[in-house]
């Protein structure tokens, strides 16, 4: 076991170092964890000089901790999430281990580890994975407790870390819904029993590590209009109002179960049609480790198919807990013809689709010359594709191993993305050139206003920048923005979407530099001199400046 967690501690870090935090959610926490360093200011999180109430703080201690440990963002941005998949693994395994014994500990991490979603998001900067470690950490207590106990340290040691999960992300409270099918298992005398006492001290442990950080918050908040609002999004907005009426990611009851769980948990989903059957069996014959674990899961995903706003990321913290429920199954389902069928069909799918990339990129198949020429992507490339439709095709295994095969190619394919791939995209998916290129051409001493900002050219700025507001309708941004131009207009530019053209007819154009395609736009860098004849409008907008290590913070 030790070999195997120390493989998969190496197999999760390969690639840190290699790339930039990337859109959408990367730089957006990279530039809050960066701006906590330069500021000091880290009970409240602040993304460009503005409060960020989106989410709680620890995810963004953990990245700032990270990143002043490693002496930049890119060598640290990702070490919260490889630590916190390396802590699931291991709690997986431990509980494993106690539950079913060696082996199945080994098949259950193995499994883990193979599954799509769980390795995108060890390798992602999203603050999914350490919520989902904090979540495991707490369903590891409560199971200890009800299915190994009595061990009433666990207990409060896994409303701890539900604590610690809500000030994540708000959902952290999501092991309570292991508490019904044991209270049912509890009166069977299948669990040890629950009592009032227990679950009283258990939620003034969780109430207690959330005040840690929230009864500051609000003193802090009480004399400042900005925190205030900061206040109130985060403790309203963010959690019930974000649950029962969410203002976007609208997607239907079935999302889940149709379009989330047959990739984000293959090959692992694969299986499911035969592991039902033999879980029913299972629960019928009285098991509680996987009536416990099965109910859980499957009120965790009512649970997120109720709000109307879904991302496929939210069922993450589902998926330890459905590895250890099937792994004891999976010997004896690896050893049966039907589930190796699918899998080794699936690889001669996925095998055939990268051969037909990979040849219409050599032959210039014209939709995919035309992403080649946006994304820079070289022929050897394209050679790339085909090596990895020529593994996955000399690695069928006919009809016996299919399952087995699968996994291999998904190794080969993470390894294969976390190296080569990162190296190809990094240019396009980072503007760390482009805005070295703009600190060129300005001058690194001049002012750079960016309205409707995005975090990642923010975060890779050498120079000073300033922004609008966030939640600030364009039009007023734009107002500010010209009135600020023209303070300075000599020492003072405009970086901006080519597509706002339309908004920009005051302006003299034919100073725009064209910055080329970036992140998904094109760009122009305008100087402020271009702006005379624009209605600017003091008062408009905030301005929100940047404290960057190139930019002090001068205030609003």
């Amino acid at each position: 076991m030790a070999l195997l967690l120390a493989f998969a501690l190496l197999y999760l870090a390969l690639g840190i170092g290699l790339r930039d935090p990337w859109p959408s959610d990367e730089p957006r926490f990279a530039l809050v964890a960066q701006e906590m360093l330069e500021t000091g200011k880290f009970w409240i999180p602040h993304r460009g000089g503005e409060p960020y109430p989106d989410k709680p703080p620890i995810y963004i201690w953990l990245m700032a901790l990270a990143i002043s440990l490693a002496g930049s963002v890119r060598l640290g941005f990702l070490l919260p999430s490889l630590l916190a998949a390396f802590g699931t693994l291991a709690l997986v395994a431990d509980l494993a281990r106690r539950l079913y014994g060696a082996r199945i500990a080994w098949v259950a991490v193995a499994t883990l580890l193979a599954s799509v979603q769980f390795v995108l998001q060890a390798k992602a900067a999203q603050i999914d994975m350490v919520l989902t470690f904090f979540t495991t950490f707490a369903a590891y207590g409560l199971l200890r407790h009800a299915l190994l106990g009595p061990a009433r340290g666990w207990w409060l040691a896994a409303w701890g870390a539900m604590g610690a999960g809500i000030i994540t992300k708000g959902v952290g409270f999501l092991p309570l819904l292991l508490l019904p099918g044991w209270a049912w298992l509890a009166r069977r005398g299948e669990a040890t029993p629950l009592n009032w006492k227990d679950v009283g001290l258990g939620l003034a442990t969780l109430v207690g590590v959330v005040a840690l950080w929230g009864v500051p918050m609000i003193v802090m908040s009480l004399n400042d209009a900005d925190l205030a609002a900061y206040r109130d999004n985060i403790l309203f907005r963010q959690t019930g109002e974000r649950y029962a009426a969410s203002w976007h990611h609208h997607n239907p009851w079935y999302y889940y179960f149709v379009e989330v769980i047959p990739w984000a948990w293959m090959p692992l989903s694969l299986a499911l049609p035969w592991a039902i059957p033999a879980w029913w069996h299972r629960i019928r014959r009285g098991d509680a480790r996987t009536t416990l674990l099965l109910s859980s899961v499957v009120l965790i995903l009512v649970f997120f198919s109720l709000s109307p706003g879904k991302r496929g990321v939210y069922i993450l913290p589902a998926l330890p807990l459905l590895v250890l429920a099937l792994a004891p199954l999976l010997p004896g389902l690896m050893r049966k013809k039907g589930p190796n069928i699918v899998a080794a069909s699936l690889l001669l799918l996925v095998g055939a689709a990268f051969l037909v990339a990979g040849a219409g990129g050599l032959f210039g198949l014209p939709a995919l010359a035309r992403f080649a020429d946006r994304y820079q992507v070289s022929p050897w490339h394209w050679w790339l594709l085909l090596a990895l439709a020529a593994i996955g095709l000399l690695a069928w295994p006919g009809w016996r191993r299919g399952g087995i095969a699968l996994a291999l190619w998904l190794a080969v394919f993470w390894m294969t993305w976390s190296t080569i791939g990162y190296g190809q995209l990094d240019r396009t998916r980072s503007p760390r050139d482009l805005m070295k290129h703009v600190a060129d051409t300005t001058g690194a001493d001049a002012w750079l206003g960016m309205p409707n900002f995005d975090e990642e050219f923010l975060l890779q700025s050498r120079q000073p920048m300033v922004h609008f507001g966030r939640e600030t309708p364009a039009a007023a941004q734009l107002a500010q923005a010209f009135h600020w131009l023209q303070q300075a207009p000599g020492k003072r530019w405009m970086l901006i979407e080519k597509n706002r053209k339309p908004d920009l007819e005051c302006a003299a154009l034919d100073q725009a530099r064209d910055l080329g395609y970036q992140n998904g736009d094109y760009w122009w860098l305008i100087p402020g001199s271009a702006f005379a004849g624009c209605k600017g409008e003091d008062g408009a907008a905030p301005v929100f400046v940047v404290p960057t290590a190139t930019s002090p913070l001068i205030g609003r």
